[in-house]
């Protein structure tokens, strides 16, 4: 891969995730903060259906933001690869950070810039799955609500 196309890849595939990082978070913030005003007023915790729904949607809001900080530390380190003019050199830049971070041993052998792209690709998976769950146990919970 020429330096130009390997480089415009990994920045566009940085950008991505960041994008993918920020609206699901802010859907669930924004969630958390007007679900409890709703709930209170229309008496959901009184019924117990509606109060582990309620308790469901905040375990999976928890996974949401986790993972999207996940996704934002991925992206930052694609445009860390994104830097270098080649992807032996980018991604032995960041297999040398993650291992001084000691979030990850040093590599015998540098992984390819797909083999990366798809492991990101399943912790997105992960988080749609999660901000899934998140929608369900919220319009489960109003359903169970009191009126």
């Amino acid at each position: 891969m020429t330096g130009n196309t390997y480089q415009d890849r990994t920045d566009r595939f940085a950008g991505m995730l960041m994008r993918q990082a920020a609206w699901p978070a802010a859907i669930v913030l924004t969630a958390n903060v007007l679900a409890p005003l709703a709930a209170s007023a229309r008496g959901a915790f009184e019924t117990l259906p509606a109060a582990i729904a309620l308790s469901i949607a905040a375990a999976s809001a928890v996974a949401v933001l986790a993972l999207s900080a996940l996704l934002a530390f991925d992206a930052l380190l694609f445009r860390l690869m994104a830097s270098h003019d080649d992807e032996a050199s980018g991604g032995a830049a960041v297999d040398d950070m993650l291992a001084r971070m000691r979030l990850k041993p040093a590599p015998f052998a540098t992984r390819l810039l797909d083999d990366r792209m798809a492991g990101t690709s399943r912790l997105l998976f992960k988080q749609r799955a999660a901000l899934a769950l998140f929608a369900a146990a919220l319009l489960a919970a109003g359903f169970w609500a009191p009126r």
